[in-house]
């Protein structure tokens, strides 16, 4: 019998057999929609754009440096760069 991985654990019969029954028996619409919502909450009215940048090992380490000092991560790291530069006079 082919073993059943998930996040790494093995996953008993009976535990898909309890999420058969679960299925089975059917879901709230609604309920699901408020458990799952898809993607990432939007950053402005309008969905954001993906923008590709590309940076050296040594302009990547500086950037986390600076983020992991300010307990940022690195997106908003960027964001607040950019916004920076573009702003000042």
């Amino acid at each position: 019998m082919k073993k059943r991985i998930m996040e790494g654990r093995e996953v008993s019969d009976e535990q898909v057999q309890a999420w058969a029954d679960e299925a089975e028996a059917g879901y709230d619409p609604d309920e699901l929609l408020k458990q799952w919502s898809r993607g990432r909450p939007p950053r402005a009215e309008k969905a954001s754009r993906v923008v590709t940048l590309r940076f050296s090992e040594e302009e990547l380490a500086e950037l986390m440096a600076r983020a992991d000092r300010e307990g940022i991560d690195r997106s908003t790291a960027i964001r607040a760069a950019v916004h920076d530069w573009a702003t000042a006079s």
